[in-house]
C-alpha cells in the first residue's frame, strides 16, 4: 500500500524552492543470503523470499517433489533445524536517522534472530510481521543470522504439554499454512524459511504505520469519509497532513496537537461507486496523504479506495434464515470458486500467475472467490488484482478442520496476528467477509471429536473454540474494520435439516458419501460455500507427473498424486453412473472432466435457478498448489478443465436453465443483473441428425434480478434417447438433454475442420453433419482455446479462437464422446 509519490513530491520541490525531503528510508536485506542445515552441509547460496525446500532444489540435493514419488523422498526437510545468514553495509546517511527498525514481513516459522551476534527476537508465527529497534546494535558491515527450529519437533512437545489430544494432529499447534502438513489435495511439504521480504527502515522523525479510509455517509452527491491514520509515535506536535485525491489536493489538515491515531474527515463529490465486474464498474480512487513539518516532507502513504457498501443479509424469515449479499443497497447473487495457495512454495508464485488466473476468474464470469482457511493470507497483489477486477473476496482466518489450543500465549499470539492481517486488508473494496474457520464446528459436532471424552474436556475444548472464533476474532474484525464477520463455514454440518434453511452450507454428499448428482437438484440450501467433484488433471499435467510423453494412469507417481483415499474408486463409481466407462486412459481422463463438469453444473444452475431462496454458489475448488488429481477446475499449469469452460457459461449473467421434474420438462430464466429483459424465447427439438421434431415460442418479460419459470412440456412422446432441446432468448442459447450421457444414441459422424491463422494465434472452424457432443480440442502448442468441450449441432458452423504466440500450431486433436 506504501509507496513514495515521486512525481508528486517533485512537483512541490518545485512550488517552493525551501522544501525539503526528510522521508524514511526502506533498504531491502533480500540479497546475499546463505544456508546450511544446523548440523549438516555447507554453507551454500539461497533466494529470499523462498524456502528451504527451493533452496535445497536448487543445488540439486533434493529431487523435485512435484514429480514421480519424489513427495515421499524429501520428508527429511522437515524434520530438520535450518541456519539462514547474510551480510550488509549501510552507508554513513543511514546510520545517522535516529531510529532504525529490522522487519521481517513474514518468517516460517519458529526463528532467533541474531544481529551482529546478538539474539535480538524469536518468532512463532507465519502470518505475522516482526518490527525490531536496531539502532544501536547497527555498524557499516553487519551480519544477519536466522536460526529455523522445525515446526514438527515444536508442535510434537506442544501436543504433550496440553492435556488431552485435540484433533487433528500437531500442526494446530503451530501458525502456519496447514495445508502444508498434508490435504485431500495437497503434499507433506511442510516449508520452513524467509518466505517474505526482508528490509531496514530508517527514519527522523513521524512515520505511517498504516491507514484506514472509513466511510460516514454516501449519496449520490457526496461520499463523505474518514481518514484514520496510526502514527509510530503517540504525539506528535507541529505537523500538517495533506489529503490527495487522484492526484488533487483535497485537504489540509493543521490542528495541534496530534495524537495517534488521527482521524481526518474529507468529502469525494459526485462520487463513483465500485461494481463486481459484472454489473458496473470497479472503479478505484487513489488516495495519498502526506504529512509535512515546516518546511520538510517526512513522509507519505497512498491507497487505491473503492466507494462501495457491502453487507451480509443474514435475517430470520419464514423458512429459516438467509444468508446473501447486498452490494451498494442492492442484493447480488454470488457465483465462484473456492481458492487454495497456488503452489506449495509460495515463492514459486509470481505476479504473473496472480494476473493470469484472476482475469480466468473475471472471463469465467465468477464475481466471488473463497480465500479458504487452511492456506494463508494472500499477498497484497491478490487482493489490490481483485479490486481493480471487480472480485469479492470471502476471507477466511486461518484455521481448518480441526479444533485449536486455547492457552494464553496462543490466544494472544492469534490476537496480534488477526489484528495485523485485518488493518492490512482492511481498505480493499474487494474483501466482503471474515470467516472465522474451515469446517471447524462442523467438525466438532458431526466428526466423532468428541466420542470417549469426558464431560468437562469437551467444555473446555468448546470454550477454547468460543475464545477465538466468538470473542477474539470478532472483536478483532468490528474494531479494526466494517467488513462483516461471520464464525464458521459451514454454519451447520450436512448431519444437521437446518443445513438447507439457514446460513451457508457446504454439501458433501456428492463424493465423499457417494450420493447421485441429483441430490443437488433437490437439495438446496441458501448459500453453497462448498461442493465439489474430482477429476484428472490435462494431459500435460498427467505426463509431467509421470515424466512421460504418453498417457499412463497405472503409474505409482499417478498414485502418489491421488490424496484422497477413495478417490479413484469415487470417479470410477460416478463414471459408471453417467458414461460409459473409458478402456484407455487418454478417454478416461477426458470423461473424467466432463463428469466433474456436469455433476458441478448441474447444483450451480439448480442453485441459480432457486434464487432469491438460494443467493450464491462457490465450488470447491478453483486451483491447484501442485499437480494432482483433485477438485480444481483449473490445474497446477493453469490450463482449464471441461469444468471451468462450462462454469463460464453457466455463471452468464442471464442464464437459461431447464430440469426434468415428474417426467415434465421446466424451462427457467435467470437474470443477475438490474435491468428488466423483454424477448422471444424460442423452443425447437431436434435429433442428432439435425431433423426438426417439435418448436414453440413466446414473448415473455423477465424481471431485474430474478429466477422465474417460462415453460414447461411433457415428456410422454419426447424421443430421450435420440433428441435434444434447443433453448434460446437474447442471443442466449441453452442446449438440454433428456437423458444420462450414456443413454444417448450419439451417432458417428465426421467433424470438419479449418484452421486459420490470425494475429493472436489460430482460428478453428468446425461443422458436422450430425450432432457431436462435448468436443475437446488439444494440441501439443502452449496456447489457450477460448472455448472447450462445447457441442457442436448438426449443420451448423462453431469457430473457436485458439490464442498463442506460436507461428504454427502442431497436430489439432480431437474427442468427442464416445458413441454407443
Amino acid at each position: 500500500m506504501r509507496k513514495i509519490i515521486l512525481g508528486l513530491l517533485t512537483l512541490l520541490i518545485f512550488s517552493c524552492n525551501r522544501l525539503k525531503i526528510d522521508l524514511p528510508k526502506k533498504i531491502s536485506i533480500n540479497s546475499n543470503w546463505q544456508f546450511k542445515g544446523i548440523d549438516t552441509l555447507d554453507w551454500k547460496t539461497a533466494t529470499v523470499p523462498g524456502n528451504i525446500f527451493t533452496d535445497l532444489l536448487s543445488h540439486q540435493i533434493i529431487e523435485d517433489p512435484f514429480i514421480k514419488t519424489n513427495e515421499e523422498k524429501v520428508q527429511w526437510v522437515s524434520k530438520k533445524d535450518w541456519e539462514y545468514k547474510t551480510t550488509f553495509t549501510l552507508t554513513d546517511e543511514i546510520l545517522s536517522k535516529k531510529n532504525i527498525e529490522l522487519h521481517f514481513d513474514g518468517l516460517d516459522t519458529y526463528a532467533k534472530i541474531f544481529v551482529n551476534g546478538s539474539l535480538q527476537l524469536t518468532t512463532d508465527n507465519a502470518f505475522r510481521s516482526y518490527s525490531i529497534p536496531v539502532k544501536k546494535l547497527l555498524k557499516k558491515e553487519n551480519e544477519l543470522r536466522i536460526i529455523f527450529k522445525n515446526s514438527e519437533e515444536v508442535g510434537k512437545n506442544k501436543a504433550n504439554k496440553n492435556p488431552y489430544q485435540l484433533p487433528e494432529g500437531n500442526r494446530i499447534y503451530t501458525r502456519k499454512a496447514q495445508f502444508q502438513t498434508g490435504w485431500d489435495w495437497g503434499p507433506k511439504l511442510n516449508t520452513s524459511g524467509i518466505w517474505k521480504d526482508v528490509s531496514l527502515k530508517a527514519h527522523n522523525q513521524v512515520i505511517i504505520e498504516n491507514l484506514f479510509i472509513q466511510k460516514t455517509k454516501i449519496t449520490d452527491r457526496v461520499a463523505k469519509l474518514n481518514c484514520t491514520l496510526n502514527l509510530k509515535y503517540n504525539y506528535v506536535h507541529g505537523y500538517s497532513f495533506e489529503i490527495f485525491i487522484n492526484n488533487e489536493l483535497v485537504k489540509i489538515y493543521k490542528d495541534h496537537p496530534h495524537y495517534s491515531p488521527l482521524s481526518i474527515p474529507f468529502e469525494i463529490k459526485k462520487p463513483k461507486l465500485w461494481w463486481t465486474h459484472n454489473l458496473g464498474e470497479p472503479y478505484l480512487y487513489n488516495i495519498k496523504i502526506i504529512v509535512k513539518k515546516e518546511n520538510a516532507i517526512l513522509d507519505s502513504i497512498s491507497t487505491k479506495y473503492g466507494i462501495r457498501d457491502v453487507k451480509l443479509i443474514n435475517k430470520k424469515d419464514s423458512i429459516g434464515e438467509s444468508f446473501g449479499f447486498e452490494l451498494n443497497g442492492k442484493p447480488i447473487y454470488i457465483k465462484g470458486a473456492n481458492y487454495i495457495p497456488q503452489n506449495s512454495f509460495q515463492n514459486k508464485v509470481s505476479n504473473q500467475h496472480y494476473e493470469k488466473l484472476l482475469s480466468d476468474v473475471v472471463v469465467t464470469n465468477m464475481n466471488m472467490l473463497r480465500v479458504w482457511g487452511g492456506g494463508i493470507y494472500e499477498n497484497d497483489i491478490f487482493y489490490d488484482l481483485c479490486d481493480e477486477k471487480g472480485i469479492l473476496v470471502w476471507q477466511d482466518f486461518m484455521f481448518a478442520c480441526a479444533m485449536y489450543p486455547g492457552d494464553k500465549n496462543f490466544l494472544e499470539n492469534i490476537k496480534v496476528e488477526a489484528e495485523q492481517q485485518v488493518k492490512r486488508l482492511r481498505n480493499h473494496a474487494s474483501i466482503a467477509l471474515w470467516c472465522g474457520n474451515n469446517e471447524n464446528a462442523e467438525g466438532w459436532k458431526r466428526w466423532g471429536w468428541q466420542f470417549s471424552r469426558t464431560e468437562k474436556e469437551k467444555q473446555e475444548i468448546w470454550n477454547d473454540y468460543l475464545a477465538v472464533f466468538d470473542s477474539i476474532l470478532p472483536k478483532t474484525v468490528a474494531d479494526f474494520s466494517e467488513t462483516d464477520y461471520w464464525e464458521t463455514s459451514p454454519k451447520y454440518g450436512r448431519g444437521n435439516p437446518k443445513y438447507k434453511t439457514e446460513g451457508d452450507a457446504h454439501d458433501w454428499w456428492i463424493w465423499h458419501d457417494s450420493y447421485p448428482f441429483e441430490h443437488l437438484e433437490n437439495n438446496v440450501p441458501r448459500f453453497m460455500s462448498e461442493f465439489g467433484f474430482q477429476s484428472y488433471p490435462s494431459f500435460e499435467v498427467i505426463n509431467y507427473i509421470n515424466q512421460k510423453d504418453s498417457i499412463d494412469l497405472k503409474t505409482d507417481a499417478i498414485k502418489a498424486h491421488q490424496k484422497h483415499a477413495r478417490g479413484f474408486q469415487l470417479i470410477d463409481e460416478y463414471i459408471g453412473r453417467d458414461y460409459k466407462i473409458p478402456t484407455h486412459d487418454e478417454d478416461y481422463v477426458y470423461v473424467s472432466q466432463l463428469l466433474q463438469a456436469k455433476g458441478i453444473i448441474m447444483g450451480i444452475e439448480a442453485q441459480r435457478r432457486a434464487k432469491p431462496y438460494n443467493m450464491g454458489t462457490l465450488y470447491w475448488q478453483l486451483n491447484d498448489c501442485w499437480p494432482a488429481i483433485s477438485w480444481s477446475s483449473i490445474d497446477y499449469f493453469g490450463n482449464w478443465k471441461a469444468l471451468q469452460y462450462k462454469a463460464k457459461k453457466a455463471f452468464e449473467n442471464i442464464l437459461i436453465s431447464s430440469k426434468i421434474k415428474n417426467n415434465i420438462v421446466q424451462t427457467f430464466i435467470v437474470n443477475d443483473t438490474f435491468e428488466k429483459l423483454n424477448g422471444t424465447l424460442q423452443f425447437k427439438i431436434i435429433n442428432f441428425y439435425g431433423e426438426e421434431l417439435w418448436s414453440d415460442s413466446k414473448e415473455i418479460e423477465v424481471l431485474e434480478n430474478s429466477s422465474q419459470q417460462f415453460h414447461e412440456f411433457s415428456l410422454a412422446k419426447v424421443d430421450r434417447k435420440n433428441s435434444v432441446l434447443i433453448t434460446t432468448f437474447n442471443n442466449k442459447k441453452s442446449i438440454f438433454y433428456f437423458d444420462k450421457p450414456k443413454e444417448l444414441n450419439l451417432p458417428k459422424g465426421e467433424l470438419k475442420q479449418e484452421i486459420t491463422k490470425t494475429k493472436n494465434g489460430f482460428s478453428i472452424t468446425l461443422k458436422s453433419d450430425t450432432l457431436q457432443k462435448d468436443v475437446f480440442l488439444y494440441t501439443s502448442t502452449k496456447g489457450h482455446f477460448y472455448d472447450n468441450f462445447f457441442d457442436v449441432l448438426p449443420n451448423e458452423t462453431k469457430v473457436v479462437e485458439f490464442k498463442t504466440t506460436a507461428k504454427k500450431i502442431d497436430t489439432l486433436k480431437i474427442k468427442t464422446l464416445l458413441v454407443k
